[in-house]
């Protein structure tokens, strides 16, 4: 079967899917010296539209605490339109995981400095996140579970 269709990807649109911001404890959160400890929660995830459209999103809930308190909760979902044709199998799988992520990151990350700017407190510049490394990890560990089950089901038999 000869396909001289040549791999075509592009970026359709970046929107944000969903935002939430909360202040609890403002405005005593104000008057209290700034010394957050931060809690960051971050994942990524693909779904198939059809077949050549894809929505990547990257979540991220960020929790900040100051003096024991909560100073303020941030969850967004910053999600993108991407058309993927004639993709190979074995570049998709990364190109979902890592690549797209590493596009929609810098725009979540503008969002979430503007919410939080935008609720009172401080900027808070996200460091850069290696969505590689994080995409090689989830293989190493699909691949050790697959690993696990079919020793499992070796010793059950």
């Amino acid at each position: 079967m000869a396909d001289n269709q040549q791999p075509q990807f592009a970026l359709q649109r970046i929107y944000v899917k969903d935002a939430s911001f909360e202040a609890p404890n403002s405005p005593q959160a104000f008057s209290k010296e700034w010394k957050p400890e931060i809690k960051l929660d971050l994942n990524s995830g693909a779904r198939k539209l059809d077949d050549n459209h894809y929505e990547v999103s990257v979540k991220v809930t960020i929790t900040a605490t100051n003096d024991g308190e909560t100073a303020f909760l941030v969850e967004l979902i910053q999600a993108g339109l991407f058309a993927m044709v004639n993709i190979p199998e074995q570049q998709l799988k990364p190109m979902l995981g890592a690549m797209c992520p590493n596009i929609l990151f810098p725009y979540l990350r503008e969002s979430i400095d503007n919410l939080v700017v935008k609720g009172g407190f401080p900027a808070l510049m996200l460091a850069p996140i290696n969505f590689d490394a994080l995409f090689q990890q989830r293989l190493q560990q699909e691949a050790q579970q697959a690993q696990e089950a079919a020793a499992e089901q070796e010793t059950t038999h």
